[in-house]
C-alpha cells in the first residue's frame, strides 16, 4: 500500500502515529459528476466511461453491483485489478478474475491517476470512473458513483426503472447512511488498522454496538430504509458479505460472527441471492487480498481455508413487508 506525492509513487503505509494509533480515511479527490443531460461537462453516454475496480474492495464492490443490476455492463467498460496489493499498490496481472486496462494500458493503477493529474498527491484507490472522451478521472468516490449509475445512465441502462434512491425513501436513506458508513463500513477498518490497544477496543466495541442496533432494526422491517431495497442496503451488504470470511479474523472483529445474528445473516443471504449479485462476489479475491496484502497484520500471508458459509441457504425474509 502506498500513495502518490507530487505524481511520484511512494510505498508508505497509513500514518497512525500522528493520530494516536487511529486509522483516518482520506477523502476522495476526484468529485466530478456524470449527468444525463451533460450539464456537468460529463454526459452519460454508452461506451464513453470505464470503471476500474477491485473484486476485493467493498467500496468498489458497490459500483459493480449497481452496474450489474442497472444493466450497464455493455454501456460502461470494466477493468479489474489484481487482489494482491503490495509495494506498487493496485496492479494489473494475470491472476484469474482480473481484467487488464484496455483504455490506458496501465500496469499499475497509480499510472491512471497521474495520467489524469500528473502532480497528484494522495492515495490511489478504487473505484475509479474514467472518461474516455476527455481522458481523465471523473470520480473516485463510490457513494457518488453509485448515485450516477442509479439515475444518470437510465437512457442507456437495460433496467432503467430500477431505482435504489427513490424520492419517497430519501430521508430514511440519508439518515441511515452516515451511521452505517462510520460505525460499520469504516468501522471494521478502524478496528483492523488500529495500532494501539485502547483505540482498537473502542473501535470494535462501537462496531458491534452498531451491528446490534441493526439486528434489532431488521426484526421490525425487511430493509434498512423500510419495505424497499435501496442503496442503503447495498452500501451495508458489501461489508457484511466480507465480515465472517475476513473481518472476524483478519481485522479482529471477533466479538461475534455475522452468522450468529439471525436477522443480519438472513438479510445478507437475501441480498446475495438477488439475481446478478452473486457474480459480483469473489471470495478468492476478497480473502487473498486482505490476508496476503496486509503484511503488517498477517506477516505469513497464509489465507485461512474457512469459514464455511452457505449464502444460498433460504433466508425467510419474506415474512417481513416486501419491497414496493
Amino acid at each position: 500500500m502506498g500513495m502518490l506525492v507530487d505524481g511520484k509513487w511512494k510505498d508508505v503505509w497509513y500514518d497512525t502515529k500522528s493520530t494516536g494509533g487511529a486509522f483516518k480515511r482520506q477523502d476522495s479527490s476526484f468529485r466530478g459528476q456524470v449527468t444525463a443531460d451533460g450539464s456537468s461537462g460529463f454526459k452519460a453516454e454508452a461506451g464513453r466511461y470505464h470503471l476500474y475496480v477491485s473484486l476485493a474492495c467493498p467500496w468498489a464492490h458497490r459500483t459493480l453491483i449497481f452496474r450489474k443490476l442497472k444493466g450497464l455492463d455493455k454501456a460502461i467498460t470494466l477493468s479489474i485489478v489484481s487482489p494482491l496489493m503490495l509495494e506498487e499498490g493496485w496492479v494489473f496481472d494475470d491472476t484469474p478474475g482480473t481484467i487488464p486496462d484496455s483504455v490506458n494500458g496501465a500496469k499499475r493503477l497509480h499510472e491512471v491517476y497521474t495520467r489524469a493529474k500528473p502532480d497528484y498527491t494522495g492515495r490511489v484507490t478504487v473505484p475509479v470512473l474514467w472518461d474516455k472522451q476527455t481522458n481523465t478521472i471523473v470520480n473516485n468516490e463510490s457513494a457518488e458513483i453509485i448515485r450516477m449509475l442509479n439515475s444518470e445512465f437510465n437512457a442507456v441502462a437495460e433496467n432503467p426503472d430500477l431505482d435504489f434512491y427513490p424520492e419517497a425513501w430519501r430521508d430514511e436513506i440519508e439518515a441511515i447512511n452516515p451511521f452505517v458508513y462510520d460505525r460499520i463500513n469504516n468501522g471494521v477498518y478502524k478496528a483492523g488498522f488500529a495500532t494501539e490497544q485502547p483505540v482498537y477496543e473502542q473501535a470494535v466495541t462501537k462496531l458491534f454496538e452498531a451491528l446490534d442496533e441493526l439486528e434489532k432494526r431488521l426484526t421490525m422491517q425487511r430493509y434498512l430504509a423500510g419495505d424497499r431495497l435501496t442503496e442503503a442496503d447495498w452500501r451495508l451488504f458489501t461489508t457484511l458479505v466480507r465480515f465472517d470470511p475476513v473481518y472476524v479474523g483478519h481485522f479482529k472483529c471477533n466479538l461475534r460472527s455475522l452468522a450468529s445474528y439471525p436477522n443480519l445473516w438472513a438479510y445478507t443471504r437475501e441480498l446475495y441471492q438477488v439475481p446478478g449479485v452473486a457474480m459480483t462476489v469473489d471470495f478468492d479475491h476478497i480473502k487473498g487480498h486482505y490476508y496476503r496484502s496486509h503484511k503488517m497484520i498477517n506477516g505469513s500471508g497464509i489465507v485461512p481455508k474457512g469459514p464455511i458459509l452457505d449464502f444460498t441457504a433460504p433466508h425467510d425474509r419474506e415474512r417481513l413487508p416486501k419491497a414496493a
